[in-house]
């Protein structure tokens, strides 16, 4: 049968269905979110749903890549609304986590749908098959466990959990479906105990509790060294537990503890008593505001465990620590860590020690392979690489001879392997990479055709030209990719000179270009730290030829006799920007965030970035129309430095046109890039340059005078007010009359003069100075 998803129901309101309601809407799926009837009669029967997406619009980071979305969200009850899941093709039960209550949910679901809807359970670790115990075959048919993580938006994990009798062909299609539309990663997972992620998570966090507790170690000790330097979030294990909620993380862990009948897996999920007092005491992090730690005031204390008091956070010492720091590969890191000769070092071994054996321990009972485990451990707990990709780091064959040495049982999976005469559950071969199994062979790993890697393309031969910033890529079908490889892909001149190569070869020899790379961001700007060092050493003609020189580089991709398309995602900001915006059509990833950020250092965009929005802006505006309009809107969005929080916000902020593209799953980016200059190949005419009527002096006293109202409110500071005047000096055109037409060139040449202007400016170079050595941007 056909299936099709235009309509949804979310059943439960709280966090995570609201949630879920709310990421269906960012990808244009309507949906009915419905909750139980308030006991007292006289409040509004809607209550708890209308409450939960409400509250969508304050919580951070934001659910909902535009806040319009919300009114795709309708509110309802599960008494009176119930026979509308009639007019769903997907119901998705998120209601409290109790087997009877999700039977007694299902039971009445299956009287009010349509033969073939596709139900699903968002239940993080509870029985799928359990839940439809006495269901028809239908039902059961169409029935399977979805299991999101939190927040939906952000997180890539979503674990499929088919029932014995789930159809496989609404399998394939959920697997496509909630890849391509709603942008997840999949793995299957089998109907077991919290399933993969969770499973192996909560095993890892409970023996590093135990480890900290018998080792002495404090939470900000354990913080430091389970972060990144392990290729672990920033937020380490505590600050992460209190993202999540130590309620919830009790709830995930007694899931465990009272499924599983193996005594020595039970003893490592029993809650320790200072985390049951904590839960006692209401010490559940973020949401109570007091959990692992506590900010007072400008302070974040941590929590001593001992006494449930806290105390200033304390800076670990530590040999392994200092010398994993100073590694420049994860794998460098974490085997100077892990095999460490002191405290910390004997811990990390300690904690990955038991978390790798119980993972290989459970290869075939919660999934079929590696792989599933090893993603779902990325995807859902944002971990650099999953648990037997570590292993392959730290040494399979050394760390099972410690492993023995020490007394511990290591699984036959894994001593089949090195039988086997291998020694690691991976191997590579030109971009081609298999896993062992555990029917003992080597599997190739099939990716889909919409992931392109680059990395495998450069090792099968397709790198055109490379220097330190930059490589010029051959991505098939006559279409080349320039990307970007430069610490932060920060714009040096070894960018701009392969930026306009790329001009010229694809020029001569291909199709189109796709500009992206597959860093943990598209590009956060220009090399301040080369434009800082230049101005202070007043080498001006050079930093002139440096600006006159990207500007060059972006006019030659704008106005390239072939098409050229835009893959931006994660952090796109400054100069990433200026690059994105002479693209014929933009591909953007749903979490692009693009933005001229510039004043924030002191500066204002050089490498076009005030023409280009200024053009964006008044395009649209019919002959005799109000011009001054789109030029406030530029000055606006280029003085505030604003950012789109999404791709779709940077729409509405003018930065994207409304004819971009957006790609939910940002692995399918460059492929669809790559369609996109496809499209467009065979019948492309190059853009040609024109005039752009500008308001002179007239239109720079208005946007001068708003600038001089919020110096008198109190909002901008005297050298806030001078950046502004040198943005509106550029977008209004200089010192000409209204209504003057003006070339690119010249708005280019009054871009560069301004830009190189406030470089010079002392106040300036302190907010440079500032943000290099700070992060974040001065008030001077």
């Amino acid at each position: 049968m056909e299936r099709k998803i235009r309509k949804a129901a979310v059943l439960g309101a709280g966090v995570m269905g609201a949630g879920i309601a709310a990421h269906l809407a960012n990808v244009g799926i309507p949906s009915l979110l419905l909750d139980i009837v308030p006991k007292d009669p006289e409040q509004d029967r809607n209550l708890y749903a209308k409450r939960g997406r409400d509250g969508l619009l304050k919580q951070k980071p934001a659910p909902l890549y535009d806040n319009d979305n919300l009114a795709l969200i309708e509110v309802g009850n599960l008494e009176d609304d119930l026979h509308r899941l009639a007019e769903v093709d997907w119901v998705i039960e998120v209601v409290v986590e109790n087997l009877a209550v999700k039977q007694q949910v299902f039971e009445k679901v299956e009287k009010a749908v349509r033969p073939g809807t596709i139900i699903s359970s968002n239940t993080s670790g509870m029985s799928i098959t359990a839940m439809a115990e006495g269901r028809s075959e239908e039902f059961r048919k169409n029935f399977l466990g979805t299991h999101f993580f939190n927040p939906p938006r952000y997180m890539k994990l979503l674990e499929i959990i088919p029932g014995p009798d789930t159809d496989a062909e609404l399998l394939a299609f959920m697997d496509d479906f909630v890849e391509k539309r709603l942008g997840k990663g999949v793995v299957y997972a089998k109907d077991t105990v919290n399933f993969i992620a969770n499973r192996i998570g909560t095993y890892g966090l409970m023996v590093t509790v135990q480890e900290m507790i018998e080792r002495g170690l404090g939470v900000d000790d354990v913080d430091a060294l389970t972060g990144p330097v392990l290729g672990r979030p920033k937020s380490a294990t505590f600050r992460t537990l209190d993202v999540v909620g130590l309620d919830t993380f009790v709830h995930v862990s007694n899931n465990v503890y009272n499924s599983v009948d193996d005594a020595s897996e039970k003893e490592v999920f029993v809650i320790p008593d200072f985390m049951q007092k904590m839960v006692e005491n209401g010490m559940l992090g973020a949401k109570t505001k007091a959990g692992f730690f506590k900010k007072v005031g400008k302070d974040i204390l941590a929590l001593d465990y001992n006494t449930l008091e806290y105390r200033p956070r304390q800076k670990l010492k530590s040999a392994s620590l200092e010398a994993a720091k100073m590694q420049k590969t994860l794998k460098e890191k974490v085997r100077a860590l892990v095999y460490g000769q002191d405290a910390a070092g004997e811990f990390i071994w300690s904690v990955l020690k038991r978390t790798l054996i119980y993972s290989a321990s459970k290869v075939g009972e919660i999934a079929d392979d590696i792989v599933n485990i090893d993603k779902a451990m990325k995807w859902g707990f944002n971990w650099q690489v999953g648990p037997f990709e570590l292993w392959d780091m730290i040494g399979v064959a050394k760390s099972v001879v410690r492993m023995e040495a020490e007394g511990d049982t290591v699984p036959a999976f894994v001593k089949n392997l090195l039988a086997s005469g291998k020694t690691s559950f991976y191997e590579e071969e030109i971009g081609n990479k298999s896993f062992y199994t555990l029917s003992g062979e080597f599997k190739g790993i099939e990716e889909k055709k919409e992931n392109i890697s680059l990395a495998a393309l450069k090792e099968q031969g397709k790198l055109i030209k490379k220097n330190t910033g930059a490589s010029l890529i051959d991505l098939g079908d006559g279409v080349a990719a320039l990307e970007f490889h430069s610490l932060n892909m920060a714009i040096g001149q070894d960018i701009v000179q392969m930026m306009n190569y790329a001009a010229q070869e694809v020029s001569k020899n291909f199709r189109g270009l796709v500009i992206g790379n597959q860093a943990p961001n598209f590009c956060v700007g220009a090399n301040l730290m080369m434009i800082l060092m230049e101005a202070q050493d007043d080498n001006w003609e050079d930093l002139d030829l440096i600006v006159r020189q990207f500007q060059n580089a972006t006019m030659a991709l704008k106005y390239l006799d072939k098409p050229v398309v835009a893959a931006p995602f994660g952090l796109t900001l400054g100069g990433g920007a200026e690059v994105v915006f002479p693209a014929d059509k933009v591909v953007g990833a749903a979490e692009t965030y693009l933005g001229l950020v510039e004043v924030g250092v002191g500066l204002l965009p050089g490498g076009g970035g005030n023409k280009e929005l200024l053009l964006r802006n008044i395009e649209n505006i019919p002959a005799g129309g109000d011009l001054q309009a789109g030029v406030t809107r530029t000055f606006e969005t280029i003085a505030m430095a604003k950012v789109g929080t999404s791709f779709r916000d940077a729409q509405k902020l003018g930065y994207l046109r409304r004819s971009d593209s957006m790609t939910v799953n940002q692995d399918f980016l460059l492929h669809d890039a790559k369609q996109a200059v496809l499209s467009m190949a065979d019948n492309y005419v190059a853009p040609i340059q024109k005039k752009i009527k500008v308001v002179g002096e007239t239109g720079f006293a208005l946007l001068k005078f708003g600038a001089l109202t919020l110096k008198e409110s109190g909002y901008a500071s005297d050298h806030d007010v001078k950046i502004a005047e040198k943005i509106a000096s550029v977008i209004t055109g200089g010192r000409v009359t209204a209504g003057t037409e003006v070339t690119e060139q010249y708005l280019l040449d009054l871009e560069r003069e301004a830009f190189l202007s406030l470089c010079g400016e002392p106040l300036s170079q302190q907010r440079m100075q500032y943000m290099l050595t700070k992060g974040k941007p001065l008030r001077n």
